[in-house]
């Protein structure tokens, strides 16, 4: 529950559009009792965020364990100056939402899969070698609940 609810962005197309404005995804897991949060590129299709990986390493270790995740968005990040160094502030839009995180492991979804983060960066059509995408890890989030938020706007 946002404390603050004339700052909350409730409806699905001003959702979406901060996460296709935004330049990095940061993906949140919990390793135990401790956090870790790490910045990854990123596409969003038709409900769910994608990501790719290398086979090993530790977020895929994290997600093996656990695969309930967060995720954070921002977009139109400003500073806000004034006289008084309390008075500054930061105008900015972002969403926040928990998922799940699943291994994709079909080759062909996996190369939709990075069609959709390509997507996200370029207008471009690329292909993608079979021995590429075999050597990839890819996950896709099935997002259960997200909140956005702005200020300034």
């Amino acid at each position: 529950m946002m404390r603050r609810h004339e700052k909350e962005i409730k409806d699905q197309p001003t959702l979406r559009a901060v996460i296709q404005q935004s330049m990095v995804c940061r993906l949140g897991l919990s390793d135990g009792y401790q956090p870790y949060v790490v910045p990854l590129s990123f596409g969003y299709e038709d409900g769910y965020l994608y990501f790719h990986a290398a086979h090993e390493g530790r977020k895929i270790e994290i997600i093996r364990r656990n695969n309930s995740v967060c995720f954070e968005f921002d977009a139109n990040t400003e500073i806000v100056e004034n006289e008084e160094a309390c008075d500054w502030g930061m105008r900015y839009k972002s969403v926040i939402g928990f998922g799940k995180a699943i291994f994709i492991e079909d080759i062909e979804e996996k190369r939709r899969a990075l069609k959709i983060i390509m997507k996200q960066y370029s207008n471009r059509s690329f292909s993608f070698p079979e021995q590429s995408v075999a050597s990839t890890t890819v996950l896709r989030v099935e997002i259960e609940s997200m909140v956005g938020k702005q200020s300034g706007y």
